[in-house]
């Protein structure tokens, strides 16, 4: 079947899949064991920020590796990879739910570590630059090293996806050439009919959602060739509705990744262009 008509197949296939499974609410075993991941995630990252380990992924990875990503990174290529957090060796079952974590690297050259963190934190902008994603974007508190920011975004693969959430979005400069953040997104809303006049939001918990939870950690660091920006995310979202798994499970575990290659692209890009 030629591409243009197996994609639509596709889609109406998805949607049709979706309608259909049955309708799920977060349940709060299934948050406990995210939680539960995150929790051992963040004591794993809290020794990197120490120094305990080192400080981004790539310098964690075998010498003759780190090499060839590093390669990669200077030809402007961004590098994705999933990751696994285990609790003493043991993968951390997530009942009714699916655990995404994935993290992605790219390098900024010749941009500094404030230029860099100046053009991140210009959330108002984000429309602008991280379309068609990101749809609206607006400050709603910012103290200090702290930002409160609502966005809506839109993801499609097959189909279209739009979120509406809250983010905290917490800065931190460890010296002079590395920061870090940290950003967690609450008030989780999926839009139908998004920007019509029969548009409707529902609490992303009671329904069969692409995304319940979402974290997001970035770690930058300035060195001769530019600043690198490398980004973590831990996401939940609900499990695969039994016998759906060849339709929505491509949909499903791609978003993450590609969400992360896209944005991390379009920093670069912005960058760049500045």
């Amino acid at each position: 079947m030629p591409l243009c008509l197996r994609a639509p197949a596709a889609a109406a296939a998805l949607a049709a899949a979706l309608a259909a499974a049955t309708p799920m609410e977060l349940k709060p075993a299934t948050l406990a064991a995210f939680d539960r991941y995150v929790l051992l995630t963040e004591t794993r990252m809290s020794g990197e920020l120490a120094g305990r380990a080192p400080f981004l992924w790539i310098d964690r990875q075998p010498e003759r590796e780190r090499a060839a990503l590093l390669a990669r990174l200077g030809r402007g290529e961004v590098i994705s990879e999933r990751l696994e957090t285990r609790d003493n060796g043991r993968t951390i079952g997530v009942d009714d739910g699916i655990v995404h974590h994935w993290v992605g690297t790219v390098l900024l050259p010749g941009a500094t570590l404030d230029r860099a963190q100046a053009f991140v934190q210009q959330y108002d902008r984000y429309p602008e630059w991280f379309a068609p994603m990101i749809q609206r974007s607006r400050i709603l508190k910012h103290a200090g090293d702290h930002f409160d920011v609502a966005m809506r975004t839109s993801m499609t693969k097959v189909i279209t996806v739009v979120i509406d959430a809250d983010y905290g979005i917490d800065y931190r400069r460890l010296g002079p050439a590395r920061l870090y953040t940290k950003s967690a997104a609450s008030n989780l809303f999926v839009v139908s009919s998004a920007g019509q006049p029969n548009e409707q939001r529902t609490p992303a918990d009671q329904v069969n959602s692409m995304l319940w939870r979402l974290n997001t950690y970035c770690s930058f660091e300035q060195r001769p060739e530019g600043t690198y920006e490398q980004c973590e995310s831990v996401s939940l979202t609900r499990g695969i509705p039994f016998g759906l798994g060849m339709i929505v499970k491509p949909f499903v575990t791609g978003v993450p990744a590609e969400t992360l290659e896209f944005t991390l692209g379009k920093v670069r890009q912005g960058l760049k262009d500045k």
